[in-house]
C-alpha cells in the first residue's frame, strides 16, 4: 500500500531528522524491556524505524534488534548506524519476518502512519506467544527557551490534517482489533544537552514543514533560525516520551486466553 503523503516527505529530510530529533534515553529502552518482560538478548522488531533513533537505544540495552523501514533514504541512515544485517525494507502492513519470530515490536512516532487494522494483524503474526507491543510518542519540551512562543507563532496554522493529531488514538485501534490486553501508558522524562541550531533541523523534519512549497519552507525555517539565534536556550531541556504498552492475548487449551 502507498505511504501517507505526509509520511513520504520524511525521505526528503532524512538528514534533518537524524540531526534534530532527540535520542532516546536508556531509561526508555529499559522500561520497555521491564514492562513487556523481554529477556536480555531477545529479538525485537523496531517497525517504521526511520533513521534508527530507537533501534540504537534498544541495541544499547542488550536486545537483538531488527529494524524495518520502507523508505530508502531513511534506511541508508539505519544501515550506517546499525549495519546492513539488521535492516529490512518493508511496511507495517507487510512485515518481512516469519510468524512467531520476535519477542516484542516497538513503534516510535510512526504508528499513526499505519493502516491500523492491517498493521496490528501483521504485528500479531510475527510476535511469539506472550509477546508485546510498545507504541512510543516523544515530545521535546521547549518551554524553557526564550524563543519557544515566537517559534510556535511562526509555525501556527501550517499543519494540515494529520493522523497523529486528528485520527483515532492507538488505544482505540488495539481495542477494536481484539486479541490484545488492555492498553496502558507510562511517561518517561529525561533531560538532554541542547545544540540550538538542531532545533531548526527538528522543525525542518516535521512532515508538514517538509511538505511546504520550497519558497515558503525556506522563509519559515529562516525565521525560526533567526529567532533561535537571537534568543536564549538552556544548556539542557526535557524530553517527554509516552510509551503505550499492550500484549498479545493468546488462545490457550480449553478455550481460555493468556497474556503476558
Amino acid at each position: 500500500m502507498p505511504l501517507h503523503p505526509l509520511a513520504a516527505r520524511f525521505a526528503d529530510v532524512a538528514g534533518a531528522y537524524e540531526r534534530g530529533r532527540p535520542e532516546y534515553a536508556p531509561a526508555v529502552a529499559g522500561a520497555i524491556a521491564a514492562e513487556l518482560r523481554i529477556a536480555p538478548g531477545a529479538q525485537v522488531l523496531d517497525l517504521g524505524a526511520g533513521t534508527g533513533k530507537l533501534t540504537r537505544a534498544l541495541l544499547a540495552s542488550g536486545l537483538d534488534v531488527v529494524a524495518v523501514e520502507p523508505q530508502a533514504e531513511l534506511r541508508e541512515a539505519l544501515v550506517a548506524s546499525v549495519g546492513q544485517e539488521r535492516v529490512r525494507e518493508g511496511l507495517a502492513e507487510a512485515i518481512p519476518l516469519p510468524e512467531d519470530s520476535v519477542a516484542a515490536v516497538t513503534v516510535a512516532d510512526a504508528f499513526h502512519w499505519f493502516d491500523h487494522a492491517a498493521a496490528l494483524a501483521e504485528i500479531a503474526r510475527v510476535l511469539r506467544p506472550g509477546g508485546g507491543l510498545a507504541v512510543l510518542s516523544s515530545v521535546p519540551d521547549w518551554g524553557g527557551a526564550s524563543w519557544a512562543h515566537d517559534v510556535g507563532t511562526v509555525l501556527s496554522g501550517l499543519r494540515p490534517e494529520h493522523p497523529h493529531f486528528d485520527g483515532p488514538p492507538w488505544q482505540d485501534a488495539v481495542r477494536g482489533a481484539g486479541g490484545w490486553s488492555a492498553p496502558r501508558e507510562l511517561r518517561i522524562t529525561s533531560t538532554q544537552p541542547v545544540v540550538p541550531e538542531r532545533f531548526v533541523d527538528y522543525v525542518a523534519s516535521m512532515s508538514w514543514v517538509a511538505a511546504l512549497e520550497p519558497a515558503e519552507r525556506e522563509q519559515r525555517l529562516g525565521r525560526v533560525a533567526e529567532l533561535i539565534a537571537a534568543g536564549e536556550t538552556p544548556a539542557e531541556l526535557p524530553v517527554h516520551v509516552v510509551v503505550g504498552l499492550c500484549s498479545r492475548v493468546w488462545a490457550a487449551r480449553g478455550g481460555a486466553s493468556t497474556s503476558v
